[in-house]
């Protein structure tokens, strides 16, 4: 597999094409079909590539028990004082919306899909014909669920939060070996809210280097700088959580992002990804014109013929059209082959 990008539902994914953003539903419907509606409504609105959905159920992803292991009680988790069945429950996308949903992402032209977090989630989606396949960071190692997305041939991509080099290794051979042609990796902090400093974009082009494939930042941070970042850093996808309010409330809501955010997300890391280029020097077409105004050699006095050139009737000023300043020694050893007004560009025929 190389680096050299791939499509997914016609939609270009690699260093060739504007970066992929992808708006992340995640909870925030609040349990609402009218949101989550109005959820695809405007990511669509604010420029996004594609809108993800998460598929499980409370029951595919724990057990009903609030004790112990299955109880939150990191006094550092937005989430203290919930069981994982609640906040799973609480969270869920129905099944029965993703069909709507994914109807109305069409209608806008917005890229649709998910990330199925068991065996009966993947069948599901598959059904449903999803373009891709999203792999969240904490069942990056469930190997046995990997193979199963890999083996329908589908583009996936895969959040690498947490995850060693050798479990990340461990993935990549896996999902190859199963029939995955097309990946992307994610770079991951899997904290929410992440903070910039434990982001560590630099891992982007040796994540690239070391798998050769598609590399994108998915962003738990607050702003957009992170992102944006990313993108001079090579990542060709951008995943951001997004909600119509933060204000609103829900399970995500507090690391996500805004309409007028997402719109903003959408532009600056185009612009980032457009002011990549290439190894360049030397003027740009467009800055031909510019030349005119460097520092060239001009008589600042009026000159007789046969005058001796001084530092008091030459100097370097702007515009550009006489000699390069390089030149200031040689003409302060020349004198005036005629006369030269003051205002007028030295040039290599005016020096005797």
């Amino acid at each position: 597999m190389s680096c050299t990008g791939f499509e997914i539902a016609g939609r270009r994914i690699g260093p060739d094409a504007p970066p992929f953003v992808i708006a992340e539903m995640s909870g925030n419907h609040n349990q609402s079909l009218q949101r989550a509606l109005a959820i695809v409504d405007a990511a669509a609105a604010a420029g996004a590539h594609a809108i993800k959905l998460q598929t499980y159920t409370a029951d595919t992803m724990t057990l009903d028990l609030d004790e112990g292991e299955f109880h939150i009680d990191d006094p550092a988790s937005l989430w203290r004082g919930e069981s994982l069945y609640r906040l799973y429950r609480q969270a869920y996308t129905p099944w029965e919306w993703h069909a709507p949903l994914f109807a109305r992402a069409r209608e806008h032209g917005l890229i649709a899909f998910s990330t199925p977090f068991d065996a009966s989630a993947v069948d599901f989606l598959d059904s449903l014909d999803v373009p891709a396949w999203k792999v969240a960071s904490f069942e990056n190692t469930d190997l046995p669920l990997i193979r199963r997305m890999a083996a329908t041939g589908r583009p996936m991509i895969i959040s690498t939060g947490m995850a060693t080099v050798g479990e990340l290794d461990e993935t990549v051979r896996t999902a190859r070996a199963a029939g995955c042609r097309d990946l992307v990796l994610l770079k991951c902090t899997s904290t929410y809210p992440a903070t910039p400093a434990d982001t560590h974009l630099r891992t982007l082009p040796h994540l690239r280097a070391l798998f050769g494939c598609e590399v994108g930042l998915s962003d738990h941070t607050m702003g957009l700088g992170v992102a944006v970042a990313a993108v001079a850093l090579g990542a060709s996808v951008i995943e951001k959580h997004f909600t119509l309010a933060r204000a609103d409330g829900g399970v995500d809501s507090a690391f996500s992002i805004e309409p007028h955010e997402l719109a903003q997300l959408v532009t600056e890391s185009e612009r980032a990804w457009q002011a990549l280029g290439a190894i360049h020097y030397g003027p740009t077409a467009r800055e031909v014109p510019s030349l005119r105004h460097r520092r060239s050699l001009y008589a600042v006095r009026d000159i007789a013929a046969g005058e001796a050139f001084t530092a008091d009737n030459v100097r370097a000023i702007r515009p550009g059209l006489g000699l390069p300043p390089k030149e200031l020694e040689r003409v302060l050893a020349s004198r005036a082959r005629r006369a030269i007004r003051r205002g007028e560009p030295l040039a290599y025929e005016l020096l005797g």
